[in-house]
């Protein structure tokens, strides 16, 4: 059964779960620690300016500026460097033709897929053609960034322009192409179908339906704006031959195996640190950039420290954007708003390039389903190739656009049919007793698409309560006698997370009884320090300020996937508690010798390992450190009780046993056999205002399933900085190219994003169905709530307005014109 947690200002007091799912070695977990709203330990030195970041390191090193095409279709006919090269403080001028091959050769493919037929990737940097505006051609070292700039500014490159193809309409046409050998721009086209029950497919079942729709929507380009952008430090130790790179990346791992193959150095050569990092949200999951690359090789070659970071405007035109898509729908349903087929044609804009493969629309085209049973589903996409920047997952990474069509299909249904908008989803659950259901699709890491639990019916009970649905009828009526125009939204959905294949752990306890725990993917401000913590406290018995947590980086933990998909709590959380649960049983075993007892009678409280029930009967963790390696030596008082000569060792076995290791630590992995499906419904009240076309977010609730909750305060974090990302996606943020790829709003100053003055209040409860797939019955929890928003708030301006709104986002000067046409 699901364990129910209501808002705070609703509760007569925090429920407290019993023990979760039982993993390997047996120990169920305590609520001790675990699931309790424990303030994140990162914030201190977060938030008084204290943390390392990037540009915060290589003080002294030589800094690297690129010339980037300023056109987003042109043949480059010459490069003249011969003005720059007296420029003060150059070091070194590099082009394409500079570099040798495995460095020039194009950035791989991260992720072929077989529906991938034409994959093109980007040189680190150009050759013979630029696709984008922003496109890296010449790399610039110098003795600083300013310096560095001004040599740039003297290259002269002559482009012969090509005519530039942009928008996916366009695009798919043929008339000019991206790539002279990608045939119709079309990079990638697949199609994903389950038939009814009964064996007809979804066309068959839309026709055959008793009512039937058909419409179009839209959904805009928009990005992601870290704190810090992208950013590479190197330095390279030539009597070592090894390589030190620190990288605001999402994966350091991965940088350090595609740098290691790029320079032809052997792996264990090469090292990557993940500093702190100012938000990734996905475009640092890209890897390698061409900065990564390039970056590295120039400190080999020149013997010197070597760093660059990203300014503000290189990051609109040379990182990476996401959402853009084009959707066809038809849905067929009965009286009481079943849907019975539902067919969906997607074109989805993927920029010049396709680094990351086609994931999007991939997550895109099978989480479009949501919390619902279709009768007969079927969706088709081609990704097509567009002179803008390349398109990579931005935090939600094809789930706003899923969910946009999806809830905005269900909307209409209630529309023509004159029902309640929940009435409808309710009509279309998944039921609790159904669980797991499998929806008959692949995911996009190729396994079955199967939800392994839920309460959905639940979810909704909860939404219209905190958010006042029934009553909502009697609230409009009474703003509109004052002359008020409300309106309220509904959105449900389901996210994968917890995406393999692995992730793994490390914890080593030390002779002075703290825990030191290390995992290799990295963090952009999710809590990691704090959760890992609470884990491994909970597990080991210690005092969480005896823990310490250190993420991304090779040195420490050489082995992971890296941080995206909400999957570090479930993969990387399971793994430390996997691990703890190695150290947990060789510290009873060690104990037990000392205290000539029973491991089963020993527990571990507050760092002591005692027998149970009598705590006078117990030894200090940190002893039981010391006890695990044999010494030799004697460093201090207490390494004495590990000494040969210490008179504690059975003489007939020797000091380490056979298949033992010295020390209190363990290591594993957590590889789930498929992904885990966290699910959530927001709602949404908004005023129009009637003369300005204003809208404003007048109460915002969300009801959230991430299974058993680590730190229910750092999941009510996440939930709200994903909604005010989301708001951002609904009404303020886009890109907007012009009909020469030239991006018109590259700056803060054109950009819209919302300040705290446009994100609303946002009201919580959480919902806990754990997960039958893990030890911890967790799920993630990172993109939760920037995934339905668009979808909620173009719900209620259409209650608000009585227009379709079809598109978005939608910004006041559109709803205007909107209303405009609605009136001919």
């Amino acid at each position: 059964m699901p364990v129910h947690r209501l808002p705070e200002h609703r509760q007569g007091g925090r429920p407290r779960g019993g023990a979760g799912p039982r993993g390997r070695g047996g120990h169920g977990v305590s609520t001790r620690l675990f699931g309790e709203p424990v303030a994140r330990r990162e914030d201190g030195r977060l938030v008084t300016g204290q943390g390392r970041y990037l540009d915060d390191l290589g003080h002294d090193a030589l800094a690297a500026a690129f010339v980037r095409s300023p056109h987003a279709h042109a043949r480059i006919r010459d490069i003249d460097v011969s003005a720059a090269l007296d420029a003060d403080g150059l070091v070194a001028i590099y082009t394409y033709e500079d570099l040798p091959e495995r460095v020039r050769d194009p950035l791989p493919l991260l992720i072929p897929h077989p529906a991938l037929t034409h994959g093109r990737t980007a040189y680190p940097l150009a050759r013979d053609v630029v696709r984008h505006v922003g496109e890296p051609v010449v790399m610039v070292v110098a003795r600083d960034r300013y310096l560095a700039e001004d040599a740039a500014a003297l290259i002269e490159v002559d482009y012969e322009q090509l005519k530039p193809v942009v928008g996916v309409e366009e695009a798919v046409q043929g008339a000019h192409l991206v790539h002279q050998d990608v045939p119709g721009n079309v990079g990638a086209h697949l199609v994903q179908e389950v038939p009814s029950p009964g064996g007809a497919g979804a066309e068959q079942e839309v026709d055959a339906a008793p009512h039937r729709l058909s419409f179009r929507l839209d959904i805009e380009r928009s990005a992601s704006m870290p704190l810090e952008g992208r950013g590479v430090y190197a330095r390279w130790d030539a009597d070592d031959g090894s390589l030190r790179v620190y990288s605001s990346t999402q994966t350091s791992t991965s940088v350090r195996m595609a740098v290691a193959a790029k320079l032809g150095l052997p792996l264990p050569k090469v090292e990557v640190i993940a500093p702190d990092v100012g938000g990734g949200f996905g475009v640092k999951i890209v890897h390698p950039w061409p900065e990564e690359v390039l970056v590295p090789w120039a400190a080999m070659l020149l013997g010197r420290e070597v760093k660059w970071t990203e300014d503000r405007r290189e990051h609109f035109v040379a990182s990476a954007h996401e959402r853009a898509q084009v959707q066809q729908v038809r849905v067929g349903f009965d009286d009481e708003g079943r849907v019975l087929g539902l067919s969906v044609t997607i074109l989805h804009d993927h920029g010049a390039y396709t680094p990351y493969g086609i994931i999007v629309p991939i997550i895109t085209a099978t989480q479009l389903l949501g919390p619902y049973k279709i009768g007969a589903y079927r969706v088709e996409f081609s990704s097509i190739y567009t002179n803008t920047v390349q398109v990579t997952p931005y935090r939600g990474a094809g789930r706003p656009q899923a969910v946009f069509c999806m809830e905005r299909t269900m909307d209409k249904i209630a529309a023509y049919l004159g029902r309640d908008r929940a009435q409808v989803r309710a009509a279309n659950f998944i039921q609790p007793d159904e669980f797991p259901y499998d929806q008959g699709l692949l995911f996009q890491d190729g396994r079955p698409l199967i939800y392994d639990s839920g309460d959905y019916p639940e979810s909704l009970r909860l939404l219209k309560e905190l958010v006042g649905w029934d009553d909502f009828h009697e609230v409009k009526a009474e703003a509109a006698r004052h002359g008020r125009r409300l309106g309220i939204g509904i959105g449900c959905y389901v996210e994968g997370t917890g995406v393999g294949p692995y992730e793994g752990g490390h914890v080593q306890v030390t002779s002075d009884g703290r825990v030191h725990v290390s995992t290799g993917l990295t963090s952009q401000g999710q809590g990691h320090e704090t959760v890992f913590a609470q884990i491994a406290a909970t597990e080991l018995g210690v005092p969480l300020d005896r823990v310490s947590v250190v993420t991304g980086d090779t040195r420490r933990f050489g082995y992971a996937v890296g941080t995206f998909a909400s999957r570090a709590a479930v993969l990387s959380g399971n793994a430390i508690a996997l691990a703890c649960r190695k150290v947990r049983e060789k510290a009873l075993r060690v104990a037990a010798e000392a205290l000539e007892a029973d491991p089963r009678d020993l527990e571990i409280e507050d760092g002591v390992v005692r027998v149970a029930g009598n705590p006078g009967a117990g030894v200090p963790l940190a002893t039981v450190a010391v006890l695990s390696n044999p010494l030799r030596y004697a460093f201090d008082e207490e390494a004495v009780r590990a000494t040969q000569f210490a008179g504690t060792a059975d003489l007939s076995r020797p000091p380490v046993d056979d298949g033992d290791e010295p020390g209190l630590e363990g290591r594993d992995y957590y590889s789930p056999v498929r992904s885990t499906f966290a699910s959530g419904m927001h709602a949404a009240v908004v005023e129009t205002d009637p003369d300005t076309a204003e809208i404003r977010i007048l109460r915002y609730a969300v009801v959230h399933d991430c299974g058993r909750m680590i730190n229910p305060m750092i999941v009510e974090g996440q939930i709200h900085g994903g909604v005010a990302q989301g708001v951002g996606g609904a009404l303020y943020e886009r890109m907007v190219y012009d009909g020469h790829g030239q991006l018109l709003n590259a700056s803060f100053m054109d950009f819209l994003m919302p300040y705290a003055t446009e994100v609303p209040y946002i009201q919580t409860a959480h919902l806990e169905t754990p997960s039958p797939l893990n030890p911890l019955g967790i799920k993630g929890a990172g993109e939760a709530g920037v995934i339905p928003v668009s979808a909620v708030i173009a719900s209620a301006v259409e209650d608000a307005e009585g227009i379709p709104v079809d598109r978005m986002p939608i910004s006041p000067s559109e709803l205007h014109e909107l209303r405009r046409t609605s009136r001919r």
